[in-house]
């Protein structure tokens, strides 16, 4: 989003501080981040809050998995613990199912 001559002019006319409390790595992380594509954490949060004005709505998704994905996950974590059943290609993978469900 670019703001012209005018807009930004009103936005710099027009500013007040916000405070907000991060972890302190986060914090050097983010501005180590923004600093390589040329950004403060300031430029950064203006943008993110311009956004969310003129979209009226946060401008990325955020999604929390349900109970179902949670214990798919779960699953998957537990798979790699126990390192169970590798398969070098989908033809041994389908084998393998079709055995197991002949049981």
């Amino acid at each position: 989003m670019y703001l012209n001559n005018t807009q930004l002019e009103t936005l710099m006319a027009t500013t007040t501080m916000v405070h907000v409390r991060v972890d302190e790595k986060i914090k050097a992380q983010a501005t180590e981040t923004l600093a390589s594509m040329g950004l403060t954490v300031s430029d950064a949060v203006r943008v993110f809050l311009t956004r969310v004005v003129a979209d009226n709505e946060l401008p990325f998704a955020v999604k929390a998995p349900n109970a179902r994905t949670r214990a798919a996950m779960a699953e998957a974590r537990e798979i790699i613990k126990n390192r169970r059943a590798r398969f070098n290609n989908s033809e041994s993978l389908i084998d393998d199912l079709e055995k197991a469900s002949r049981k």
